[in-house]
């Protein structure tokens, strides 16, 4: 198997990738109509259920684990752009897998075993990509750091971090105060936008493609784009139906424009 993993070539690797955003492109149609039943929208009639703490855990973390064994197996840590990449991608994950699932206030909520396994799957071969082609493919110079995409790019993942995980925050407070973990959230973004941590993933994952450079990177970002964007329309639908008073200024997820 080891053996196996280190016969795979750029050329046969670069399909496998284009294999993997020719899927996210076809099936952005379908998810534009269809409301993943877990969190708000939890249902019980896709299966078995888990409890969502546990579900998170277990979707989240692949993306951490596979990317980690991929870098760390395949070269010495001695490039100072591969260790910059690497820690901005378990920063991302480690809060993702072990830290958010045991801040948010999801007592007794379950959602279902399929949505984690897709999730699951969806992490692994993100986390397998990004991590094979760091590990393996990367030939960066310590001049990269001085790029205008890395530098740019840098930005624009810490700044969507700060967006995401701020307004998270906000989203957790709500859920202390509400009988149902529920209301009309304010502060930040939320004045323009219903989805504004969604918004900072989506900037956080712009900054990691331009930063990486890789195709990798513009994979991960193309899936991130076509789960967020879906999942902020229904967030947004989902607000409007609960609470007459909503605000009618705020879009879903792009302010002024979606």
């Amino acid at each position: 198997m080891e053996q196996s993993i280190n016969m795979i070539t750029i050329d046969n690797f670069n399909v496998l990738v284009f294999i993997w955003i020719g899927i996210a492109v076809l099936i952005f149609p379908i998810v534009l109509f269809i409301t993943a039943p877990y969190g708000r929208h939890s249902k019980n009639n896709w299966g078995p259920m888990i409890r969502n703490r546990l579900g998170w855990v277990v979707m989240e973390f692949p993306a951490l684990a596979v990317f980690a064994y991929m870098v760390l197996r395949a070269k010495e840590m001695n490039n100072i752009v591969v260790i910059v990449v690497f820690l901005l991608w378990v920063l991302h994950y480690i809060h993702r897998s072990l830290i958010f699932p045991f801040r948010i206030k999801t007592k007794n909520k379950k959602m279902p075993v399929l949505i984690m396994l897709f999730a699951f799957i969806f992490n692994f071969v993100n986390g397998f990509i990004n991590g094979y082609w760091l590990g393996n493919f990367a030939s960066y110079t310590i001049d990269w750091l001085f790029d205008i995409r890395f530098i740019i790019g840098f930005i624009l993942f810490i700044t969507g971090f700060i967006i995401n995980k701020y307004h998270d925050k906000i989203l957790i407070n709500l859920r202390k105060s509400s009988a149902n973990g529920y209301q009309i959230p304010y502060g930040g973004l939320f004045r323009f936008i219903s989805c504004p941590n969604f918004f900072g993933e989506i900037i956080e994952w712009v900054g990691f493609a331009l930063l990486v450079w890789s195709l990798p990177a513009l994979a991960f970002f193309t899936w991130t784009f076509i789960n967020l964007i879906p999942r902020a329309i229904d967030h947004h639908r989902w607000y409007k139906k609960q609470f007459p008073d909503y605000p009618v200024e705020r879009r879903a997820i792009i302010p002024g424009i979606l």
